[in-house]
């Protein structure tokens, strides 16, 4: 069974960073793609990076590209999405799923098959 945990949420101000990590472990995919999605109260899902196994072709929203950067370990099956220079409005739940759809990087999948449990991240002003 495909099983992703995010870890690495907490609370910041404004202007700090934070490290989130999505461990992946189950897949019987040989290529997939790992996305980071983002949900604040009463709004609605926001696709925040992609980056695809195979050769970390990958693809950041311009809401947070020149901040965020994401990356992957395959050894360590992680995924890591290095979230700087927060802003309060960054707050939100912070999920990763896995797809089988792959990104080219000019884009990512709109579809995942599996999705971890979230993890809050907190932005103070």
């Amino acid at each position: 069974e495909v099983q992703l945990v995010e870890s690495g949420g907490g609370l910041v101000q404004a202007g700090g960073s934070l490290r989130l990590s999505c461990s992946v472990s189950g897949s019987r995919f040989d290529d997939y793609s790992i996305g980071w999605f983002r949900q604040a109260p009463g709004a609605e899902r926001e696709g925040v990076s992609c980056i695809r196994r195979s050769d970390s072709s990958s693809y950041l929203a311009d809401s947070v590209k020149g901040r965020f950067t994401v990356s992957r370990d395959n050894a360590k099956n992680t995924v890591v999405l290095q979230m700087n220079r927060l802003k309060p409005e960054d707050t939100a739940v912070y999920y990763c799923a896995l797809g089988s759809h792959l990104t080219s990087g000019n884009s990512c999948p709109q579809w995942y098959d599996y999705w971890g449990q979230g993890t809050q991240v907190t932005v103070s002003s």
